[in-house]
């Protein structure tokens, strides 16, 4: 299906940028939406002026009224340091955007995708982590703003999906890195680079035992693409994430390889409350559905992301 007209919100952000490139290089029209809370126009200038593609300020806390084909949702700040900043505005964005963008689905009828998280399952008692897993997660916690704000945007969907037949999708992104994150997000691999970079201490918290699995960007946005164009009535929920486990520690000790003329060394602090002490998904459905598994080694990825800070810095 070519020549659709397109909403990403969030389209300004690390993943709603590379996700619009790829639209506009499959042939869409592209709106970008997105408030530059955490979004930056940079990650987008090199689209302005192109035919298909138009930016619009807005925050999805507030109804938009747009003509399209299809809405990828993916408007949330995601790393701990922003989505901790205003926790009230985090889970209204997750809640009120969720009502918002599902609204206009259902007025034009469009397909929509929502961006979920691997956070839903907070700090889980099951390993790897499958779909029908229900969570463990502290409703009162310092990350309960994102948590349970995407909790509550996935039961939103599958609500207007039961009681409207909207046409949804949701994913659940685990964690994934890449070139255009922000240097100050304070996710875990750009966090390690910068500070290797800088010849900073590289901090890890308890005893960097504690495991994720790592995906680069593009492997994500081809698993977004193969969701929205997957056949109707399958919604999902579904992990996208690479099942390779890596522990902290051993994610320091590749990053201080890759980037021999650090002078950093790894210091240790106190681990965060609610830190999970485990990452991993089973992406089962994901292949059987989608035909979709992640290609891109670690190291490869990270020596792109690593050249990408050496210029931003």
């Amino acid at each position: 299906m070519n020549n659709l007209r397109i909403l990403v919100t969030g389209g300004a952000g690390f993943v709603g940028s590379h996700l619009c490139d790829r639209l506009i290089a499959d042939g869409h029209e592209v709106l970008c939406a997105d408030n530059f809370f955490t979004g930056r126009k940079k990650n987008v200038e090199h689209l302005f002026g192109h035919p298909r593609f138009e930016l619009l300020r807005h925050d999805i806390t507030f109804p938009l009224f747009v003509e399209v084909d299809q809405i990828y949702n993916l408007a949330c700040p995601a790393s701990p340091i922003h989505y901790q900043h205003d926790p009230v505005q985090t889970t209204k964005t997750s809640v009120h955007g969720a009502i918002n963008m599902l609204g206009l689905a259902k007025r034009i009828h469009a397909k929509i995708l929502q961006a979920s998280t691997s956070e839903v399952y907070g700090d889980p008692e099951i390993h790897p982590q499958t779909e029908s897993y229900w969570g463990r997660v502290n409703t009162i916690g310092l990350r309960a703003c994102y948590d349970e704000g995407k909790r509550c945007a996935e039961t939103l969907f599958f609500d207007y999906h039961r009681q409207h037949k909207l046409d949804i999708k949701v994913i659940r992104i685990f964690n994934t890195y890449g070139t255009r994150m922000h240097p100050c997000d304070g996710r875990v691999v750009s966090n390690f680079i910068v500070q290797a970079l800088q010849n900073k201490d590289i901090t890890l918290y308890g005893d960097g035992s504690q495991t994720r699995s790592f995906q680069y960007v593009d492997d994500l946005i081809e698993g977004m693409v193969r969701m929205m164009a997957s056949e109707v009535g399958f919604t999902g929920p579904v992990n996208m994430g690479n099942p390779n486990e890596f522990t902290i520690k051993q994610l320091a000790e590749r990053i201080l390889q890759l980037i021999p003329e650090s002078g950093s060394k790894v210091i240790y602090e106190p681990l965060p409350m609610d830190d999970p002490k485990q990452r991993q998904p089973d992406i089962t459905l994901a292949r059987e559905k989608l035909g979709w598994s992640p290609t891109i080694k670690l190291d490869d990825g990270l020596v792109k992301t690593i050249e990408y800070f050496r210029k931003i810095l």
